[in-house]
Order: structure tokens, then sequence, then C-alpha cells
């Protein structure tokens, strides 16, 4: 047997989050294991910046999501809600992963079985744009969708099922990721305003 066959594989813990007239799919590449997370969600390590990006850019505040600062938590309340009002879905584009270095780096994460995001878009009618969190989102969602990677902060139109798609490629929201939260912020605004959401 080969070594990396002996890693165990690991599940995605979580059912996509699909608000039925979402008009935008946000997609990772897959959670940390559950001792960073500090609630249970999409982007829960508290080192993670996805949600104090969202703050910044619907409410000028990166703290508007977190639940109490000194316990180092999210509101995930406050999270559903807002993303039930906005109409943003979320999932990850593996389903099935084996971690090659046991830790959450997306380099080192094996993708077994990739997340199937055409069953998804049959779910979301109204959607318009798949958004791409990060690298290994971006790569294993070009390559299945056979299309080009846009450059980060960018978009490649696609189609689907006779749908008029876009796909964006999005900086990272890991602290790894080498950009200013204020930077990463500004990328994801720009995202949003293009697909008349963020003055909703």
């Amino acid at each position: 047997m080969d070594t990396v066959d002996k890693i165990p594989l690991e599940h995605h813990p979580w059912q996509p989050y699909l608000p039925a007239h979402a008009r935008v799919l946000m997609l990772g590449s897959f959670p940390p294991k559950p001792d960073r997370w500090c609630m249970d969600f999409f982007y829960p390590n508290w080192l993670n910046d996805m949600w104090r990006i969202m703050g910044l850019v619907f409410y000028g505040d990166k703290d508007r999501f977190t639940l109490l600062p000194e316990k180092k938590c999210f509101d995930l309340g406050r999270i559903e809600t807002f993303l039930q009002e906005k109409g943003i879905a979320l999932y990850d584009m593996a389903t099935v992963v084996r971690r090659l270095k046991d830790n959450a780096s997306d380099k080192f994460l094996e993708v077994v079985e990739p997340t199937d995001w055409r069953a998804l878009l049959r779910q979301l009618p109204q959607c318009g744009a798949v958004v791409a969190t990060g690298q290994k989102a971006t790569d294993v969602f070009t390559a299945s969708a056979m299309i080009a990677e846009p450059r980060i902060g960018d978009c490649t139109a696609f189609d689907f099922e006779g749908r008029s798609m876009r796909f964006y490629r999005m900086p990272s929201s890991s602290r790894a990721y080498p950009l200013a939260l204020a930077k990463k912020a500004e990328v994801y605004a720009s995202l949003f305003e293009r697909e008349h959401i963020l003055l909703q």
C-alpha cells in the first residue's frame, strides 16, 4: 500500500449552505480540522479573516460578525442572517480529502472527491456567479468547468446549462496569503459591486 493511501480520508462536515434565492455561490477548499473551529460553520477558524472581510465590505466594521472578542468566537446567528439577506450561498470544492501534512494548508490538501458544483447550481436558479475563495478552489473548479483561470479579483464567463455565469477568483482569506485585510476587502467589495449585491 502506498504511503499516501495510509493517510485517513476526511469527509466534509457540513451540508452546503444554499439560500434558495442566492445570487452568488462562494466555494472554498475544505474546512480545517475541528480543533481549529470556533463555530460549527464555514470559515470557522478564528484566525481566518473571511468574516472580517465581509464585515468590512458590507458594514465598514471588521468586528461586525465577532460575538465575543475575548472568547475568539464569531456570531453564527448574525452570519446566517447576513447570508440570507444578501443571497450568498457557501460550500467548498472538495467533499473528501487527505491532509498530506496534517495541517490546514491547501498546498498539502489532496482532493479525493471534488464537489459536484453543477448539482449545487441546479438548486440555485437565481445564481449568476461562482466565487473561488483561494487557489485550490480555483484550480479544482476551472479544471472541472474547463475554463480559463482569471486573474485574482477578476472573472471568467462561462455557460451552465444555458445560463450565463461568471467565475471569480478571489484572494484567500487565510492570513497565510500575503495581502493586508483592507486590501482583500477591496477586492471582495469589487466582486459584490459587480454582482449588484453590495448596495442592495
